[in-house]
């Protein structure tokens, strides 16, 4: 009896997995996509930065997924007016780094998905200033970790979709620094 009960047991736990599997439909075990980014980075004088990036999300259950992303935000420009020794410093660049990592929630039909999203990751900054007689520039680099709860709607036809995402992106340097984050592109559902 006991080696009947032993089988029983481990035909129904094999069984468990190949029948949620066989309910799945085939492009819904994760997602892979790119998106264009825009950060508008409230410390660098409310200045609009803009980006490209690419995410992948692993499906640990049908409503939640694993997420990690990144992106690059390119150079912008600031002006100041810092004069020292007769020199004029007036214009560095900067450019921004981001990388995240954290669950998504997703509600929805196979269509239509809204989520929402707390991730944790790092924003790198690097600056680059141009000295007035000087041929080579300086740069720097300047590591902060980041908060980042955020949420949107997703919509497929089939595999393919579009997602659109807004968050508040919040690094800490100085206390908490709060910018607006908006992603948007498509998606590739496997």
């Amino acid at each position: 009896m006991n080696r009947l009960a032993t089988l029983l047991m481990l035909v129904a736990a094999l069984a468990v997995p190949a029948s949620f599997a066989q309910g799945q439909p085939e492009y819904d075990h994760g997602t892979i996509g790119v998106f264009m980014n825009y950060t508008r980075l409230h410390n660098f004088a409310d200045t609009n930065f803009y980006g490209v990036g690419g995410r992948i999300g692993i499906n640990v259950h049908p409503n939640v997924q694993l997420e990690a992303e990144g992106a690059y935000d390119f150079e912008q420009n600031r002006d100041s007016d810092f004069t020292q020794n007769g020199i004029n410093y007036g214009r560095s660049s900067l450019r921004m780094v981001h990388g995240l990592f954290g669950p998504k929630i997703q509600i929805g039909t196979r269509a239509f998905r809204l989520f929402g999203t707390v991730k944790g990751g790092a924003l790198n900054f690097s600056t680059t200033r141009s000295f007035p007689g000087q041929i080579s520039q300086f740069g720097s680099g300047d590591t902060n970790g980041v908060f980042y709860p955020g949420g949107g709607i997703e919509g497929y036809a089939g595999p393919f979709g579009i997602r659109i995402e807004v968050g508040d992106e919040m690094y800490i340097d100085n206390g908490v620094n709060h910018n607006l984050r908006l992603t948007f592109g498509p998606l590739f559902r496997f």
